[in-house]
């Protein structure tokens, strides 16, 4: 069972992007939500979003890898080159079959399969893509990854809905602890902001309406939350067995030190109501981690901002951390930059190793009245603090729970 460092941390977020610049949008601590303006929203109820508007494909890509790309892909081969750079990883490093890259999505490329699709109304044949049959499919954000920067070991895509990019990284992390590679590309990617993709959350009343207010419309943990904001974005985190780490004298920022998932088996969008399968979820990442639920100093929960997941996410804290669940402090970050789906937990992974590194646990953007319902220490302000252990969790449709245990170093 050998220790995983994390060496490096690549972002592209409505936030900030790369390390810094994800840190940098989570101090600032100002939503990123504003009204819609990738297309029409005004069919739907909800018509506000957190979109990226300093990425530009022809920054990162030649004109011909751009066109190859659609934006999921995109952002999942940007976020890893950043990733890689910080934690200077050399090709020789990357190429021996020893690495491996996994990467979460919920949609995958069905935002440019929806764009395809009206080229081809309009158009026939002819006037779609020829990269779209290799865009669409969940495994391509792994598999252009690896293949842009040379990366020969295990490439795996999952589709674990709001919990895939978590579930990568722990997926990874089992992998270099196991000693199937040395080190693991992890994270997630979600570009969903088009209409059909877009109206189809709405429909089913899962958006936030909050259209006249929308910087205040992602509320984590506030009694006044009436859904979540959705956005784009990717996050990769770089593995690595902690002994090739310090061999090569890398830079550790954090560790990854347990893994836990569980299945609700209840519903297909609404949580457990108990929270036990998401306890479970918590109680397994504490137990491979080898850690007490006491020495939880802080927690970066999913805090989507609906009614009843917080409600849920709430009670399972409870049932895996017992007493100090009340006490521990907790953070809900998408309300500075809303929901990017499977992105998310890798997004939040990212804080809350960079949170430990800076002794700053993260405030909760928008949390005006504590819902008193969830008996939770959540941060209204960014908080100076050095736990030693912190937890992140990650829920999502078809009631996928992940759980992560992080250590300082």
């Amino acid at each position: 069972m050998r220790r995983v460092a994390v060496t490096g941390i690549g972002a592209v977020t409505p936030i900030g992007s790369g390390a810094d610049g994800l840190w940098a949008g989570v101090l600032a601590n100002r939503s990123a939500v504003r009204e819609v303006e990738r297309f029409d929203a005004s069919p739907f109820p909800s018509r506000i979003a957190a979109q990226i508007d300093d990425f530009v494909a022809a920054d990162h890509f030649d004109a011909k890898r751009a066109r190859r790309l659609d934006r999921f892909s995109q952002l999942s081969v940007a976020a890893a080159r950043m990733a890689i750079g910080q934690s200077c990883l050399s090709d020789a490093d990357r190429s021996d079959g020893r690495t491996g890259v996994w990467i979460g999505s919920a949609l995958g490329g069905v935002a440019f399969g929806e764009e395809q699709h009206a080229a081809y109304v309009l158009g026939g044949v002819r006037a779609v893509a020829p990269t779209l049959a290799t865009a669409v499919f969940g495994g391509a954000g792994a598999s252009n990854v690896a293949i842009d920067l040379g990366i020969r070991g295990p490439a795996v895509g999952n589709a674990n809905s709001c919990a895939s990019g978590a579930m990568a990284i722990g997926q990874a992390f089992h992998a270099i602890r196991a000693g199937i590679v040395d080190v693991a590309l992890a994270g997630g990617a979600e570009a969903p902001l088009a209409p059909l993709t877009f109206g189809a959350f709405a429909m089913i009343r899962v958006l936030s309406q909050r259209n006249e207010d929308p910087a205040a419309a992602s509320r984590p943990f506030d009694r006044d939350r009436d859904g979540f904001v959705m956005s784009e974005g990717a996050a990769v985190l770089v593995l690595e067995a902690w002994e090739s780490a310090e061999r090569r004298g890398a830079m550790i920022l954090g560790e990854v030190a347990g893994f836990g998932a569980s299945t609700d088996a209840y519903h297909l969008t609404a949580p457990l109501p108990s929270g036990e399968a998401a306890a479970a979820a918590i109680t397994t990442a504490l137990a491979d981690a080898g850690v007490a639920s006491s020495a939880i100093g802080y927690v970066n929960a999913h805090a989507s901002s609906t009614q009843l997941n917080e409600l849920a996410e709430a009670k399972a804290l409870h049932l895996a951390l017992g007493e100090q669940a009340a006490s521990v402090p907790v953070s809900g970050t998408k309300g500075l930059y809303g929901h990017p789906l499977g992105a998310s937990g890798a997004i939040e992974a990212a804080i809350t190793v960079t949170a430990l590194r800076e002794g700053l646990l993260p405030g909760t953007c928008n949390l005006v009245n504590l819902d008193e319902r969830c008996g939770l220490n959540v941060l209204h302000e960014a908080t100076p603090a050095r736990p030693a252990a912190a937890l992140s969790t990650s829920f999502g449709f078809g009631g996928m729970n992940a759980a992560l245990v992080f250590r300082a170093t």
